[in-house]
């Protein structure tokens, strides 16, 4: 039935068994770490996701990104969350870093154990809605649950020496709120692959997409082809060449990624049978000048 932390389901209360999983509104999902290919369930039916990220060394544009793409892909609307506030004299280089990734991008920099900070988020908070934290460890999703929820969950401190999170959340675990909503909060993931977001990777970086629309040639890989929209752009200024290197990077690994399993072995077995066939070959050569 490939069950997943916020869905909704029909029990049989007599057998104490589900029954049916009720229609998704939204999926969260990834390729699993490793080299199996499989896809792992993050979270579903999510109204909001708070991307979560901190003033300091965590900061990371590019996987802003990353997170925005998968947001869009699930239907879910993206709020950056910048914690720590409080231990810098001022965010707005972070907040207009972030602000700069998407027209019309929310973002509020707070101090996660302060209530009054945290009152901003309330409004995807209420009754009927439910808000994921999404982000790297040791940037203060715990400590933004316990204050969203009036819990104790466990929480630490990250390392002096390389401001690097260490892992609290372990597990994704669903909590009430207590103007009647869900928050799900999950466990910092060293990798988050992308997997089937082609679309919301358009969305992500539209400037680009708009520009290869303009482009002479449909297939313009925007290096050095005649009529490039694109690298037109980044000649005159209004596009910066790193938003078009991350932009591709992310779409090389989705194609990658969505690529199915059996397409994956397929094709893995065929480039093992050319090796083999290269190899023969070099034993037959070397023999024959024996």
């Amino acid at each position: 039935m490939g069950i997943t932390v916020g869905d909704w389901v029909m029990v049989d209360s007599e057998r104490s068994k589900v029954t049916r999983r009720l229609d998704r509104l939204g999926l969260f999902q990834r390729r699993a770490a490793g080299t199996s290919g499989e896809i792992q369930l993050i979270a579903a039916n999510v109204d909001t996701l708070f991307v979560v990220t901190s003033a300091n060394r965590d900061f990371n544009v590019a996987r802003l990104e990353r997170y925005l793409a998968i947001a869009l892909d699930a239907g879910a609307f993206p709020v950056v969350v910048i914690t720590k506030a409080d231990t810098v004299d001022s965010t707005d280089e972070y907040v207009a870093a972030a602000r700069g990734l998407s027209p019309g991008l929310l973002v509020e920099a707070l101090d996660a154990r302060s209530p009054a900070d945290v009152e901003v988020l309330r409004p995807w908070c209420g009754e009927g809605q439910t808000v994921a934290l999404l982000g790297s460890s040791g940037v203060g999703k715990s400590t933004l649950t316990n204050t969203l929820t009036g819990e104790h969950l466990e929480t630490q401190a990250v390392r002096e020496d390389d401001q690097r999170g260490r892992h609290t959340t372990t597990a994704r675990t669903m909590h009430r709120l207590p103007h009647g909503g869900w928050l799900i909060d999950t466990p910092g993931m060293r990798e988050l692959q992308l997997v089937d977001v082609g679309d919301a990777l358009d969305d992500v970086f539209a400037e680009v997409a708009s520009l290869a629309g303009a482009c002479r040639f449909s297939d313009c890989g925007h290096e050095s082809e005649p009529g490039c929209a694109v690298q037109a752009a980044i000649a005159d200024g209004t596009l910066d060449p790193d938003r078009l290197r991350r932009y591709r990077k992310l779409q090389s690994e989705d194609r990658r990624n969505s690529e199915s399993i059996a397409q994956r072995r397929s094709r893995d077995r065929n480039f093992g049978k050319m090796i083999k066939s290269v190899l023969a070959d070099k034993r037959k050569d070397k023999s024959g000048k024996q």
